[in-house]
């Protein structure tokens, strides 16, 4: 069982975390209320002692751990009244290191943890891990395909939309004002996709250590089980 992290930016600054936060809690509330849920958070969670697995501690319970326990029979739910808080990487590039080091070991579990695997799971979870997991860790290397292969108006727009991304702020208008805020999203969301795939070629360049250093005044040192 799961319980519900909400990331908050006292400081203020560029990161759009918790917009895809929220959206990502959306998903798991349903995938719960339908099945069980195909990830869940290191800051808050308890499992019941017969059912509980050791994991390589590259791997970590986050993402390893709900799908391990469904594939032995159990069910990983949310209870959303058990809640925490966290503090965000103020800015979205600090946020992209943070999560280029998140996927270096979250790619240990899909290509070698049993991510890939759908033996044991129920049809509906199977489907769910699909199309939230799988599809999201491809996504990256699809957006390559069809960089490529798109219709040319297509392409045309891709590049254009990295471009703009690129831009660390948008050169006019309100600053706080909707168009901002959309390029925000959009550079968000290009700088994770690219630590998707910077985290795949550092752990398969490199390997992925257990350890690492957390971004100042976010969280703690630890091992990656412990981590959000």
């Amino acid at each position: 069982m799961c319980g519900r992290v909400r990331f908050v930016n006292p400081e203020g600054g560029s990161n759009r975390e918790g917009v895809y936060w929220r959206y990502e809690m959306a998903i798991r509330e349903r995938e719960s209320a339908l099945a069980s849920v195909t990830a869940g958070n290191g800051a808050i969670y308890a499992v019941r002692r017969a059912a509980y697995v050791r994991v390589d501690p590259v791997m970590g319970h986050d993402l390893k751990l709900p799908f391990t326990l469904v594939r032995a029979g159990w069910r990983a739910v949310e209870a959303k009244a058990a809640r925490a808080t966290e503090r965000m990487v103020p800015d979205v590039e600090g946020e992209a290191r943070r999560k280029r080091r998140m996927q270096s070991h979250a790619w240990a579990i899909v290509l070698r943890g049993g991510l890939l695997d759908p033996r044991g799971w129920p049809s509906a979870y199977t489907a769910m891990m699909v199309s939230h997991r799988w599809l999201r860790y491809a996504a990256p290397l699809l957006h390559l395909v069809a960089l490529v292969t798109a219709p040319r108006r297509w392409r045309r727009l891709q590049v254009a939309a990295i471009a703009a991304a690129a831009v660390p702020a948008p050169l006019t208008g309100d600053p706080q004002g909707p168009a901002a805020r959309a390029h925000a999203v959009l550079r968000y969301y290009v700088l994770m996709q690219r630590s998707t795939l910077l985290g795949l070629a550092d752990h398969l360049m490199h390997g992925t250590e257990a350890g690492w250093s957390p971004p100042d005044g976010t969280r703690v040192a630890g091992r990656a089980d412990d981590d959000a």
